[in-house]
């Protein structure tokens, strides 16, 4: 498609995607009030509207749904690509997808039989009763789960992610024997060092960075009272891509949660609530097999947590809504995923028996808790922390748990990992190498979480903030490779496995920014 026709079809897409929310019949609604104002005439009557709309601020509030719109729809394709193209265009992929959901649902499924628990029921009245009074403190319930496994870790994923081959690809073809070092062997498309500077110019030495304690040119208590203020003012406008922007160089955390909020367009409107609300319904109804995962999971994680125990109850409230919340569905259409189906009791045979399980279609693994516990360092109302969580999930922790070809997808990371690592620390590598410490068994574990629960929070949530703001999981795997360029010296002296997993066992004392920096912009070429 040209690019004018492109345009057109995104535009198309958004309209339609917009058409039936609520804030179309709000905006709808106050344009027809405004039409009784006496400064609204007939000869201007679209330009009045449209001056009524901006200045009551309705039109910024159409402008971050646009903007949020884009940052989750469907990628522009040819428009006779069918679905599955759409989701993800490498026919390899798909496959390997496939077949590790229906591993992952067999796994379900296994442990539903062998330990007679169905993957639904609903809850007897008194069962109901005693939710809801507990509520608010989850967390001192000590249900017997020592019978429930995590369906999976992320080491067993690394093992299918390794397994990947593109059976077009004659390895043989590659002019460097480099590429024959890692574990990931496919050929896909990741930025260099050069590149990433590119991308991420506003990272170098000369900017000011919250999170860099010393800076080049400005004192640092004079950039950040400054840098303060244009937050605050960035705030005010209530403008997505301007919060976007600004989160480049680090949120200040007093307004961290009001930037993360407008950069998702996370509103925490009355009917945000009111859905929370029916999702918290839902989970006092019925038991799903998968609570058990999630109350599996915050106990071994979260709970376990210097940082995060305390908040081990919003924890529950989130993780529990979160499955049973249909919205999750949507992103679906541009997830390489499926989401996986079960069949309804007496019912075992036809599609038109089988439902989604579990209705968002996500089946939590070990480790999937981490996703929320930093956020709940900045929202302590559980619909905004639960609405903050679901955008974030849809927009990048999705990709960290699905085989597919995108640019911050968890197979493109592992693979610019390995290609910086390979690159800029070739004997490091090759040592780690010999000894059969592969440096990607090591990593995988912070990336498939985004190092949350590995970093201090503080260091966590200035990542996180250039996630958002360069709108891309590629700063995760930079940042992995920055911490072996960081411990190499330590590293090039280990001989096992285990004394380089002891080199790296602690990352809380890092401080992630000036690792980045030095990783991206002190490396020679």
């Amino acid at each position: 498609m040209d690019e004018g026709t492109e345009l057109c079809v995104t535009i198309g897409q958004i309209v339609q995607r917009l058409k039936g929310t609520h804030l179309h019949s709000q905006i709808e609604r106050q344009a027809k009030e405004c039409l009784h104002q006496p400064d609204i005439r007939l000869e201007s009557l679209k330009e009045d509207v449209r001056s009524f709309l901006r200045t009551s601020g309705w039109e910024r509030r159409l402008q971050n749904a646009v903007y949020r719109e884009l940052h989750v729809q469907l990628p522009p394709s040819h428009p006779a690509a069918p679905p599955e193209h759409l989701k993800e265009p490498l026919a390899y992929m798909r496959k390997a997808q496939a077949s590790w959901e229906k591993r992952v649902l067999k796994s379900l499924n296994s442990m539903s039989s062998e330990l007679g628990v169905p993957l639904a029921r609903r809850r007897p009245t008194l069962e109901q009763k005693e939710l809801t009074n507990k509520w608010n403190e989850m967390g001192t319930d000590e249900p017997d789960l020592s019978r429930f496994r995590p369906v999976y870790a992320p080491k067993d994923f690394l093992e299918v992610l390794i397994s990947l081959r593109n059976p077009n690809h004659d390895s043989s073809e590659e002019v460097s024997v480099r590429s024959h070092w890692g574990l990931i062997q496919i050929p896909l498309n990741v930025r260099d060092v050069p590149q990433l500077r590119r991308a991420y110019s506003e990272l170098n030495m000369a900017t000011g960075q919250l999170g860099i304690d010393d800076h080049a040119h400005v004192h640092p208590d004079l950039f950040e009272s400054e840098y303060i203020q244009v937050g605050k003012k960035v705030v005010s406008e209530q403008d997505s891509a301007a919060a976007q922007q600004y989160s480049r160089q680090g949120c200040p955390t007093e307004l961290r949660a009001d930037l993360w909020a407008l950069i998702l367009n996370s509103t925490n409107q009355p009917q945000d609530v009111m859905h929370y609300e029916q999702l918290k319904a839902g989970v006092i109804q019925h038991d799903l097999l998968v609570d058990n995962l999630i109350y599996k999971d915050v106990k071994l994680t979260a709970s376990n947590d210097d940082y995060y125990f305390v908040f081990e109850d919003f924890l529950y409230q989130v993780l529990l809504c979160f499955s049973r919340d249909t919205a999750v569905l949507d992103h679906f259409k541009y997830n390489s995923a499926t989401p996986p189906k079960s069949y309804m009791e007496g019912k075992e045979s036809g599609d038109d028996c089988a439902v989604v399980y579990p209705p968002n279609g996500v089946i939590p693994f070990h480790g999937f808790s981490m996703y929320v516990a930093p956020l709940c360092f900045l929202y302590n109302e559980p619909s905004k922390l639960y609405s903050v969580f679901r955008e974030m999930y849809i927009r990048y922790f999705f990709r960290l748990h699905s085989i597919s070809s995108s640019q911050s997808g968890i197979v493109s990371l592992c693979l610019q990992f390995e290609r910086l690592l390979q690159t800029h620390l070739p004997q490091l590598f090759y040592h780690l190498r010999q000894i059969g410490a592969q440096p990607l068994r090591i990593a995988f574990k912070w990336m498939v979480r985004a190092f949350s629960g590995y970093l201090s929070t503080d260091q966590l949530l200035l990542l996180w903030d250039r996630i958002l703001g360069y709108d891309s999981l590629e700063i995760v795997a930079v940042l992995a490779a920055a911490v072996f360029a960081f411990r190499s010296e330590n590293l090039m002296e280990v001989t096992s496995l285990a004394s380089a997993e002891a080199v790296l066992a602690d990352l809380s004392t890092l401080k992630v920014m000036p690792l980045i920096q030095i990783f991206l912009f002190a490396t020679a070429i």
